[in-house]
């Protein structure tokens, strides 16, 4: 298997991408891989003895098995609940890609793959010109959607695709998390949506209150040979 890079995007926020990134984590581990995972800007963090923590970080510093200190996978955290580019202009924070470049090559070096998760959707603003597509074209990364199955999933993931492709990233494929236990008619959502997406459905995770990463990860490991790299020229 070559080595993947990933950047794990959503078509909203709440729609599983830290379940998918773990989960991602969790395959590439057992197929012998050594893997390291960031969240480069989270915010709705919660204060600790150790400075804020945010869950999805938490997240995937336990699911790689790299060693890692808590402020190289997450080097951005704020404590609000909102926007990140909002959280980080009332901190009086710029984000600054030459930090996020450190804290991402020290990563890379340690490992065979690794997977950075964005926050909210593709187009999630970073500050007042860059957002989180930005940060995935600077770092020239594979992307995977995860796709929350509820209504109106379909387009708002036709226009996240046509969004990446646009930018000339490889979709490397999409995932569909049900997130909505009451969404009629998921299996022609489904259908639709794998006639109209070029890359392929990696997997598909149902509604569940409790994740089971072992679970998502025997999921997702089956297509794993999807994600290996397209050598560019």
């Amino acid at each position: 298997m070559s080595v993947p890079r990933i950047f794990v995007t959503g078509t909203d926020t709440g729609v599983g991408k830290t379940r998918v990134a773990t989960a991602l984590c969790a395959a590439l581990a057992a197929a012998g891989r050594r893997v390291a995972a960031m969240k480069p800007v989270a915010s709705g963090c919660e204060s600790t003895p150790d400075g804020l923590r945010n869950e999805d970080a938490m997240a995937l510093l336990g699911a790689m098995t790299v060693r890692a200190r808590y402020d190289e996978v997450n080097p951005y955290a704020f404590a609000p609940a909102i926007a990140p580019h909002i959280a980080a202009r009332e901190a009086g924070v710029s984000i600054d890609f030459d930090l996020l470049d450190r804290c991402y090559g020290r990563l890379a070096l340690q490992s065979d793959s690794i997977i950075v998760e964005g926050a909210g959707g593709w187009l999630a603003p970073l500050d007042e010109r860059r957002s989180f597509a930005d940060l995935a074209v600077h770092w020239q990364l594979d992307v995977i959607l995860v796709v929350g199955l509820r209504l109106g999933c379909l387009n708002h993931a036709l226009l996240t695709v046509e969004s990446i492709e646009r930018r000339g990233l490889r979709l490397a494929g999409w995932v569909g998390n049900a997130v909505d236990p009451g969404f009629e008619r998921p299996d022609e959502n489904l259908l639709w949506l794998g006639a109209r997406i070029g890359a392929p459905c990696l997997g598909t995770f149902p509604y569940s209150v409790q994740f089971d990463i072992a679970l998502a990860a025997k999921i997702l490991s089956p297509t794993l040979r999807e994600l290996e790299p397209i050598p560019r020229p």
